[in-house]
This record gives C-alpha cells, sequence and structure tokens, in this order.
C-alpha cells in the first residue's frame, strides 16, 4: 500500500501542527505507522491523499451512523450555508433540533447547545454546582469526558492511547474536587457516597463507556448509581456523547431504563458537523444564563449549518427504526467473526459488545473497568491493526476506542471485514 502522499503531508504538518495532528490519537504513534490523510468520504468508505479506499469503522468517532455524505444531509448542509454559515443570533432550527432532542430524551426537558463534548461536559457540570452549591464531583477511571480541568483524571481514550491519563497543566486545585472510582466497582461507589456524599455536586459517567473500548455497565452498577445520586441529592450526569442516539434512538438511558438528571450529547446529534449539547430537568437547566446565575455562552452555539444536519440526521433516525436492526446485526456478525478467529487460531480476545458499538481486546480477561482493559496486549493490537488497514480496514489506531457500525456499511463491506480478521489473526498466530 502506497503511503508516500500521506507521509509527506505529516511531515510537513510537524512544522505547524504539534505532533502533526489537531486530536493525540490521530498520530498513529501507538501503533507505529504514519497516519492516511483523508482526501474524501462516501458511504462506507473513505479514501486518502494517496488514493487508497478504505471500508471505515471510526465514522468520524462516532457521529457518522448514516454513513459519509449521505445525500440527504448533505443537501440540508448546502440549503442552510447558502443562507449563511453562522450569524450569532437564534434561529428557527435550533428550536426544532432542541424539540426532537426533548422528545427523544423524556429526562432532557430543557437543552443548551454548544460546538463540543468537551464544551457540554464542561457546562454541565459548571451548572451542577451552581444548583447543589456543592464542589466536589465523581468520575470513573476510563471514563473520558472531554479535556477541560478536573476531568483529565483517570480519562481514557487518547489519554491512554499516548501514555499520558492526565494533563500537564492542570493545577492540582482543579483536580481536588474530583474523586476517582473504578467503573463497575458496586461497594467502592457506595463508600465515597458515605464519606463525601454531602459534598458532592454531581457524578459523571458513560452509562457504556466508550473510552476505554466498549466497556458495559454490571448489573446494578447504573441502579445504583441513580439511588446514591437521589439519596444524598446528587445531580447524575449521563455522558451520551457517544452513545446518544446510537444505542437506541433514546439513548443509553432509554435502553436500560435509567433516568439521569442530566445529559449530555454529541456526535449524531450534529450529523458529522462540531456541536455539543447538554440539557435536563427543568429547575436544574433553568440555573442557566440568561434566566439563571450559571454563566455559559457561545457565538457557534446552535450553529445553523450544524443544526440542519442535525435535524435530518434525527429525523432519518426516528422514521426509520430498521436502521437500529441492521447496524446491531452487522455488528453481531462481527463479533462472531472475531470470537471465531480467536478460536479458529488461539489468540485469546474478549469481544465487548452493546448494539452497533464493540471492542476487541487480545486479553484472556473479562473486560469490566480501565484495569482489566489495560491487561490488553498492545503488540498483538498494534500486529492486527497494521493488517487490518492493509487489507482496507480503516479501524480506531487505539485499542482504547470502538468500532463503530453505521447503516452504510453493507453485506459485502462486512464479508470484506471478516475475511480481513481472519488474515490477521492468522498472521498473529504465526
Amino acid at each position: 500500500m502506497n503511503m508516500e502522499k500521506s507521509r509527506l503531508l505529516f511531515e510537513k504538518s510537524k512544522a505547524f501542527i504539534p505532533g502533526g495532528v489537531n486530536s493525540p490519537v490521530r498520530a498513529y504513534k501507538s501503533v507505529g505507522m504514519t497516519p492516511p490523510f483523508i482526501k474524501s468520504a462516501k458511504g462506507s468508505k473513505i479514501i486518502d491523499a494517496d488514493g487508497n479506499e478504505y471500508i471505515d469503522y471510526v465514522g468520524s468517532w462516532g457521529p457518522m451512523i448514516l454513513g459519509h455524505a449521505h445525500p440527504e444531509i448533505v443537501e440540508e448542509i448546502k440549503k442552510a450555508c447558502e443562507d449563511g454559515t453562522s450569524y450569532g443570533a437564534p434561529t428557527h432550527r435550533e428550536l426544532i433540533l432542541a424539540e426532537m432532542i426533548t422528545n427523544a430524551v423524556p429526562s432532557v426537558e430543557m437543552v443548551r447547545m454548544v460546538s463540543s463534548g468537551t464544551e457540554a461536559v464542561m457546562s454541565a457540570v459548571r451548572v451542577a454546582r451552581g444548583f447543589t452549591g456543592r464542589d466536589k464531583i465523581i468520575k470513573f477511571e476510563g471514563c473520558y469526558h472531554g479535556h477541560s480541568d478536573g476531568l483529565l483524571a483517570k480519562a481514557g481514550s487518547g489519554a491512554l492511547t499516548t501514555g499520558v491519563p492526565d494533563s500537564a497543566g492542570v493545577p492540582s486545585d482543579y483536580a481536588k474536587n474530583t474523586i476517582i472510582v473504578q467503573y463497575n466497582n458496586l461497594d467502592e461507589l457506595e463508600n465515597v457516597f458515605k464519606r463525601h456524599g454531602d459534598e458532592i455536586a454531581a457524578v459523571i459517567v458513560e452509562p457504556v463507556a466508550g473510552n476505554m473500548g466498549v466497556v458495559l455497565p454490571d448489573d446494578g452498577f447504573l441502579k445504583l448509581i441513580r439511588e446514591l445520586t437521589l439519596k444524598y441529592g446528587v445531580v447524575l450526569i449521563f455522558d451520551e456523547v457517544i452513545t446518544g442516539f446510537r444505542i437506541s434512538y433514546g439513548g443509553a438511558q432509554g435502553y436500560f431504563g435509567i433516568t439521569p438528571d442530566m445529559t449530555v450529547f454529541g456526535k449524531i446529534i450534529g450529523g458529522g458537523m462540531p456541536v455539543g449539547a447538554y440539557g435536563g430537568r427543568k429547575d436544574i437547566m433553568s440555573m442557566v444564563s440568561p434566566i439563571g446565575p450559571v454563566y455559559q455562552a457561545g457565538t457557534l452555539s446552535g450553529n445553523p449549518v450544524a443544526m440542519a444536519a442535525g435535524i435530518k440526521t434525527l429525523e432519518i433516525l426516528r422514521d426509520n427504526p430498521c436502521i437500529y436492526r441492521k447496524i446491531e446485526e452487522n455488528a453481531i456478525r462481527l463479533e462472531k467473526a472475531f470470537l471465531e478467529s480467536s478460536s479458529k487460531y488461539g489468540i485469546p480476545v474478549k469481544v465487548n459488545r452493546i448494539g452497533s458499538l464493540l471492542s476487541v481486546f487480545f486479553t484472556e480477561e473479562d473486560v469490566v473497568d480501565l484495569k482489566t482493559a489495560m491487561t490488553s496486549d498492545l503488540g498483538k493490537f498494534q500486529a492486527y491493526f497494521q493488517d487490518m488497514l492493509q487489507s482496507g480496514i480503516y479501524i480506531a489506531p487505539s485499542q482504547f476506542e470502538a468500532v463503530f457500525v453505521s447503516n452504510a456499511h453493507e453485506k459485502e463491506d462486512i464479508t470484506k471485514t471478516i475475511n480481513a480478521v481472519d488474515y490477521a489473526f492468522s498472521r498473529l498466530a504465526r
């Protein structure tokens, strides 16, 4: 596979962009390769600067649930652009998307649009602190909630991939108000509440972790969080940036039947455009300026082009529930292929899957938290990744990310991917 143009672009980028990339995991350091520079995308495929075509299971890290350059979404984006790309003023589209989100997710009575998941989380935590008058928050090891100060402690995803689980430049005064609890550890969670319950403003959790690889909540984990937060008057925030509108149209909270106080969205609600949102109970969201004392603002919040893409994406998902069945069926086929190749070639793996999200971990241990995720053999992952890319399969260059199946993946895409998995595992067995 020729990647000379990508290599030259990467080298030139390093002179002007830290590490040559605008988000760390894109540097491909953990897989020992030069990242392909993407030129275009359509449906289930992406094409790099050298003309190599790949079946894409990154999907811009989740939002492309309908595939790339979906014609109806592109048309809405074009129409929105013709009306002007940004006003910094209220628009009808903001109202439409906000109403669609509140109709889909009953726990969200009011919602505020922002421009990224990081911004949404940062704002939601601030609102929870303003509402409760408390400072401390609980987060879980391996859950990534953006790169705002105070939430980079024991973060997952890119932080794990680059070997930096925390971050320089975060004052200790910020981190001291963040309490870290092991994901799926019910006893530890109860003990923390017994010691600090009256000091805690919020618990923020990925209801399905997606940033230490896909890690599902154990039975009773989310239920216990909900019970403890209600008991101690703590705001429960679900970070559904990844799971929102993907696990189901009502998100993970609809899937599991757990009602949080606040929810953070991103990815799919922008249809591929930069967007985030946070929302929740009306009494909590009424704390937000201009009707409340918690300040948050943004010139590009509710950007009309992003709103247009999000509205059309949610309309298609809402009106075509068969999409969720199709993408889960294809994810199940991939899960089965990983397990069959594992057995066939004697390569120990654990596959975690929910809906159209899945991760394969090169370990014999059940992956239920960050500690068990970290038992994965990163050398095997690197070799597997390189073989998959050579076979034209584009997956995340990190053990600690998900495979995202989209509606654009058709039978032939899945079959080609299954064959690539078999080839990669056969090479690992040598």
